[in-house]
């Protein structure tokens, strides 16, 4: 299943506010990937099956100096071009050429630093990242490492652990090439004219957002379903769209099946919605709460998923994307990223100031959602048409994002200096 991301890296940005040890850093990532070898090999595909090859090849880590603050370097780190990140060659690693994670680390203006991880997505998903930067800092903090499992056939592992029915539909489909054409220029067209934003919301202003919605739809929500349900809402309403959506809510399978925590590789599936238009944001929330308590009858899709490639063939992998990359229809996804510990990776008893993804390409509608700065609240982050965009940044596109914050909530530093945060 791995295929299918063969060309995609994930990566993001760790900020802190003071200068880190570069040895102590280079020689606690030597440690932690000796922990977890996936990172330091090399992919290969063998009888259509991709491989990770744990040879110790090794991580490319630099050393740059920038010279802005941290609140300035904040401000632009979705930006593909925002230097933070040296991103990794995906198409190239896939072939074995490449490594399959990247560190840069930049020396910031006054002290701060910002490291910049990129790694291959068929090595593991962020739950699997995560560890490595436990592992990481446990290294350099003179801790214990967090327990991993490595196993070497993962399709059966799982067969032998999932619930043996799913949903029955699969989570993906094939393109045929005149497909794969217009979608390849839907994406390249969509991508040029995209724009990404950020936005922050406070704990307080969100706990107002959970009880309206709770309230709305006769039910205890989580954060997640209000944030979700609001945020999709006023972005529909802000775009003046009419037409039944999809949205997408990548699921970690560990959570679900008590599967170990420290699983390596890819467990994730995901929930589909149909939106209609004009659903209030109560109702959608109360959608979303409801698929995730009937995940394993309504979308878990894993023996669907791969009912329908022995159906393709495997070799047909390639030309098959995941049913909710769908830009030209405007479905959402949201990818959240909170509860998996961004915040309490510390070096040198620091912990970060702030956590984001830094996107190589801005691909609209595709959004992530993590703890806020300092650990505090929830950032926001999608890419959209830049039409939309301006709408979302005038006053009235403000005031519907932020409607349950109140002007006496208190904000985090950051979250007043960071350029162009909403």
């Amino acid at each position: 299943m791995d295929t299918m991301l063969a060309d995609l890296p994930v990566s993001v940005v760790f900020f802190f506010a003071r200068t880190l040890d570069e040895t102590r850093l280079a020689d606690g990532l030597t440690r932690a990937l000796a922990h977890l070898p996936v990172f330091a090999g090399r992919l290969r595909t063998r009888d259509e099956t991709l491989e990770i090859v744990c040879d110790d090849a090794g991580v490319p880590m630099t050393f740059v100096d920038v010279d802005e603050p941290l609140s300035s370097a904040i401000g632009r780190v979705t930006l593909p071009a925002s230097g933070f990140v040296t991103h990794v060659d995906a198409p190239a690693a896939g072939l074995g050429e490449r490594p399959l994670l990247t560190v840069q680390v930049s020396r910031m203006a006054g002290g701060g630093t910002a490291l910049g991880c990129s790694w291959h997505h068929a090595v593991g998903d962020i739950t699997t990242f995560m560890l490595l930067m436990r592992a990481w800092s446990a290294s350099v903090e003179g801790m214990s490492p967090p327990p991993v499992q490595v196993v070497e056939d993962r399709d059966a592992y799982l067969n032998k652990v999932l619930p043996a029915e799913d949903s029955g539909h699969p989570a993906f489909r094939l393109l045929d090439p005149a497909e794969a054409a217009e979608l390849r220029g839907q994406v390249e067209l969509a991508a040029r004219s995209s724009r990404t934003v950020q936005a922050y919301f406070g704990d307080a202003e969100v706990g107002r957002m959970r009880a309206e919605l709770s309230a709305a739809a006769g039910q205890r929500l989580s954060r997640n379903d209000a944030l979700c349900a609001h945020l999709v809402s006023t972005i529909r309403h802000l775009d003046g769209d009419a037409q039944t959506r999809a949205l997408t809510l990548p699921v970690d399978m560990r959570r679900r099946y008590d599967l170990p925590p420290g699983l390596v590789g890819n467990l994730l599936s995901e929930i589909s919605l149909a939106w209609p238009p004009h659903t209030g944001p109560g109702a959608l929330a109360a959608g979303i709460r409801a698929a995730v308590d009937d995940f394993t009858r309504a979308h878990l899709s894993y023996r669907s998923n791969h009912a329908f490639l022995d159906t393709v063939g495997r070799s047909r992998v390639r030309d098959c994307v995941p049913n909710g990359f769908d830009p030209a229809n405007r479905a959402i996804s949201i990818s959240n990223w909170s509860r998996l510990g961004a915040y309490g990776v510390t070096f040198e008893g620091q912990r970060p100031a702030a956590f984001s993804p830094a996107t190589t390409f801005q691909l609209p509608w595709v959004s992530w959602l993590v703890e806020g700065f300092d650990d505090s609240g929830f950032l926001y982050t999608i890419a959209l048409p830049s039409t939309l965009v301006g709408r979302l940044r005038a006053p009235g596109g403000r005031a519907a994002l932020h409607r349950f914050r109140h002007p006496g909530d208190p904000l985090p530093r950051l979250a007043t200096e960071a350029r162009k945060l909403l």
